[in-house]
């Protein structure tokens, strides 16, 4: 029993079983022993992202920054918002290759991190603090009230919000609630705690087959509509591994696709270690989609990462991917962590790009050429 397993079993006994994205929100966010809010010690013994693969990722990310810039109409402030910032390793990066090669573009970036735990806010303003002197950086536990102009950027986040888990039992759809029992958690299947499940289904047309498993989730839609109502002119950039609706609940998902992941490994254990493990499901693109435009956000684009990746770094046959200096062999290996980056049968395909924005003109990004 861990620290937090303890916490959540003493709750269960006093008031009840609870549904799941509380458990969820708990083992990741609780701010002592939430997985994601300690520092950032195991995490890469667990995970890595395209942030940990090479800094091309967070350069090309910068250009396209830099030209929704310039589609705005080159405001004297550009915030950039990062959702879910970390340590600050991809801001640093950003901020890093702008200062160098994007002068201009530097000059109006307001950079705000925004991270829930203290402990990586620390660090972040530690990784980007030259920055930070300059007034283009600052670290925060929220999103920014009003963003005037500018750009939401997230990598692997909303694949961590807090799902509702639904199964279809005997015709009728039902919640599947945490419970601590003989001295550990189950599940339990229940009538559903809110009407706002079934209506995140039938918004999206989606019908669950008998014995179905799947994830509703509201968080996300919650997320994007507030996201959509702070900002004023812009984007949304979301990067993560997910699908479309259509895709997402077809009978290829019957057990729908939480999973929780430690030391590099997948599974369906999701009460093993609270606190301890990582929990993740399939980002629902469709979801995202219909709430952003509820808010006011247009969708621009929808590609793979391979494809956007490769859209923006053909421009100058990714000559952002060295440094000066480097060996030949250090090269052969930059080009590597890129096909890593890019390759279909792994990042490439595994992560999608949805772009959406809001008061600007039908300009299209050069990242989403190629849809």
């Amino acid at each position: 029993m861990t620290p937090l397993a303890e916490l959540l079993a003493d709750r269960i006994r006093r008031f009840g079983p609870i549904t799941f994205a509380n458990y969820m929100r708990e083992c990741l966010y609780h701010p002592v022993h939430g997985y994601y809010s300690k520092v950032e010690a195991k995490r890469f013994a667990d995970y890595y992202t395209s942030v940990d693969v090479h800094p091309i990722f967070a350069r090309l990310l910068a250009r396209q920054f830099a030209e929704m810039w310039e589609s705005l109409g080159r405001p004297a402030e550009f915030v950039l918002v990062e959702a879910g910032a970390g340590v600050g390793r991809f801001a640093s990066q950003v901020l890093d290759f702008c200062e160098a090669k994007l002068a201009a573009f530097y000059g109006a970036l307001r950079y705000v991190a925004v991270e829930r735990s203290a402990a990586r806010r620390e660090q972040a303003t530690m990784h980007a603090k030259r920055h930070a002197a300059a007034g283009h950086f600052a670290s925060s536990a929220e999103v920014p009230a009003r963003i005037a102009a500018g750009c939401f950027f997230s990598n692997e986040l909303v694949d961590a919000l807090p799902v509702h888990r639904v199964v279809m039992d005997s015709g009728v759809m039902k919640e599947v609630f945490a419970d601590f029992r003989d001295g550990k958690f189950v599940d339990v299947v229940a009538l559903v705690s809110t009407c706002a499940i079934s209506g995140y289904f039938a918004a999206q047309g989606i019908g669950l087959i008998e014995g179905q498993h799947a994830e509703a989730g509201l968080e996300a839609c919650d997320w994007i509509s507030e996201i959509g109502r702070r900002l004023e002119r812009g984007y949304v950039l979301t990067i993560d591994y997910g699908h479309p609706a259509a895709d997402l609940f077809d009978d290829h998902h019957m057990r729908g696709t939480l999973l929780a992941y430690q030391n590099h490994r997948a599974s369906e254990e999701f009460y093993a270690s609270p606190g301890e493990q990582d929990l993740t499901a399939h980002v629902n693109f469709t979801a995202l989609e219909l709430w952003g435009k509820r808010s006011g956000l247009e969708t621009a684009g929808f590609t793979s990462q391979r494809a956007f990746l490769l859209a923006l770094g053909q421009g100058n046959e990714f000559a952002d991917l060295y440094d000066e200096g480097q060996s030949e062999a250090e090269r052969t290996k930059a080009r590597l962590q890129l096909k890593t980056l890019i390759h279909p049968e792994g990042m490439g395909e595994r992560f999608q790009v949805l772009v959406q924005r809001k008061g600007v003109s039908g300009s299209q990004l050069t990242g989403l050429a190629g849809i």
